[in-house]
């Protein structure tokens, strides 16, 4: 599987764009950091019209977009605490991630909220309110009814369709609204770096900022440890909980974020996300979320989490006998310890504030630019990350009076985006059209071409070896965590990841050794 498309990343191209960066090491912008803002802000930058670099020092997605939720959501929560704008911001973005920018990566999701004993009138009451206010919001945000659709009360047989291992004594129905769900955080974030590349951004993985101001940046290539300079117009740091490492006058209070990884079975084929009250809160909850792969991730905690930024923050024993302690409350045989097939926990780059905890700190994004003209974002949530781009490159463009096209990325799909009778003419499984969207078909051709390559990485796991040369052809994959941590998610269960272990280091080989025939 060779790469010939302009949204291409693969060894070669890297190769040959460094090459070209060291021979004209000058840009408009260099953005640092490519998780999901880091991404978004260099596809911003390169849509309007500007010379565009995007480097990270690891892989796509590193860090904490890889570890959220996979939920793209309307800001209901922050109605409760009377953040209108924040809200209504976040069921804006998502109707434009749900119509345009990622239709394959993203679906309608119904969330339920079981009635049972345990749950008040004035409670449930509460809870209707919050999902009228939800449908006022997605009303606001112009997102039909056919996409997302109303609230509504559901009754017993229903809510039990929905979620089939809830408790069944004294189960009154339940309140059902609709949101977002990603297929994958990562492959949103891959996405957005492959389509900044065909806009003409230049794209470099495992290159590290070893020092930057507002108009320079020296980068190091933690493969080989050459170093380059690079001059800039405006440097945008996007590094999300690092962005003190870069930044030092910045101070950021991260928060955990703790998911536990189930197989599917053990909810018995759910099919919503199963949305239980924290004991004692009226604003918190904890859910399940029918997922990829066949498994439901449950989540979620709001931790401090002080200290030194590891690159994979690790749950709590705690957080994960509160998540279990929570759903239990709602289910018929409650889960343990033994259910538990993976964990994963991620760093929320909250602003630091005087005294409020955490989980009432605003989740409002923040541009800020250092003495030395290095800006910064931080804050916000996945769901506003294209927000958050636009507000960073009109905050770069006018700081280094840069000539610039209007922001284009509201009205601009990412490669693979397909939706509609288009995405009915696919000739390829779901499961593909949902992880690759109109590319889905060279997955397939692959496997004409080569019926070894329809054969799944490992007994058990619905991803091919197809899909793996595809990443390391198209998406910038170059290590085995890459196509098992980013690429697909496999590695959240670590049995699988030892699993697929051998089918990633043969793909690498057989790619390494395509490339090597070529040259």
């Amino acid at each position: 599987m060779t790469a010939d498309s302009p949204t291409a990343l693969d060894a070669a191209r890297r190769t040959a764009d460094l090459a070209a960066l060291g021979d004209h090491p000058e840009v408009d912008v260099v953005v640092i950091g490519a998780g999901v803002t880091g991404a978004g802000a260099a596809l911003d930058a390169a849509a309007r019209g500007l010379r565009t670099l995007l480097v990270e020092r690891n892989d796509f997605a590193f860090g904490t977009s890889r570890w959220s939720s996979k939920l793209v959501h309307g800001g209901l929560r922050y109605l409760a605490s009377g953040r209108v704008g924040i809200a209504h911001e976040s069921a804006v973005e998502r109707g434009i991630l749900l119509r345009t920018t990622a239709p394959h990566l993203v679906r309608p999701l119904p969330q339920l909220v079981p009635l049972l004993p345990g749950m008040g009138a004035a409670q449930s009451s509460l809870i209707r309110a919050g999902f009228a206010a939800g449908d006022a919001l997605r009303v606001a945000a112009r997102t039909r009814a056919a996409i997302l659709p109303r609230s509504r009360k559901v009754a017993a047989a229903e809510a039990l369709r929905l979620a089939p291992t809830v408790r069944r004594d004294g189960l009154r129905g339940g309140l059902q609204a609709w949101d977002g769900q990603l297929v994958d955080d990562a492959r949103l974030v891959v996405a957005l770096a492959r389509t900044a590349a065909g806009e003409g951004a230049t794209v470099l993985t495992r290159m590290e900022a070893v020092a930057a101001d507002g108009n320079s940046v020296r980068l190091r290539d933690t493969r080989t440890g050459e170093e380059l300079t690079v001059q800039a117009r405006a440097v945008v740091n996007a590094t999300g909980v690092w962005a003190g490492e870069v930044d030092s006058s910045i101070e950021l209070r991260p928060s955990r974020g703790t998911h536990l990884v189930f197989d599917a079975a053990a909810f018995g084929g759910l099919s919503a996300a199963l949305t239980v009250p924290v004991p004692g809160s009226i604003s918190r909850f904890v859910f399940a979320l029918p997922a990829a792969h066949g498994r439901v991730y449950l989540g979620l905690t709001d931790e401090d989490a002080p200290g030194p930024i590891p690159d994979e923050p690790q749950p709590t024993e705690a957080e994960v006998d509160f998540l279990l302690d929570t759903i239990n409350t709602a289910l018929r045989e409650p889960l343990t310890r033994k259910d538990i097939r993976g964990r994963f926990a991620g760093l929320r780059p909250l602003l630091k504030t005087a005294d409020d905890s955490t989980a009432d700190i605003s989740r409002e994004h923040a541009v800020l630019t250092a003495p030395d003209g290095l800006i910064t974002v931080v804050g916000g949530k996945l769901t506003t990350y294209r927000r958050m781009a636009q507000d960073v490159v009109d905050a770069a463009i006018a700081q280094a009076g840069l000539s610039a096209a209007p922001c284009r990325t509201t009205r601009l799909p990412l490669v693979g985006a397909v939706s509609g009778a288009a995405r009915d003419r696919i000739d390829a499984p779901p499961v593909l059209i949902e992880r690759y969207g109109h590319e889905a078909g060279a997955i397939v051709s692959a496997w004409l071409a080569d019926p070894a390559l329809a054969e799944p990485v490992a007994p058990g796991i619905d991803v091919t070896a197809a899909e793996f040369d595809f990443a390391i052809t198209h998406e910038g994959a170059e290590t085995v965590d890459d196509l098992l941590d980013r690429r697909t998610r496999i590695g959240l269960v670590p049995t699988d990841h030892a699993a697929a272990t051998p089918a990633a280091e043969a793909a690498l080989a057989r790619n390494a050794a395509i490339i090597g025939r070529r040259s």
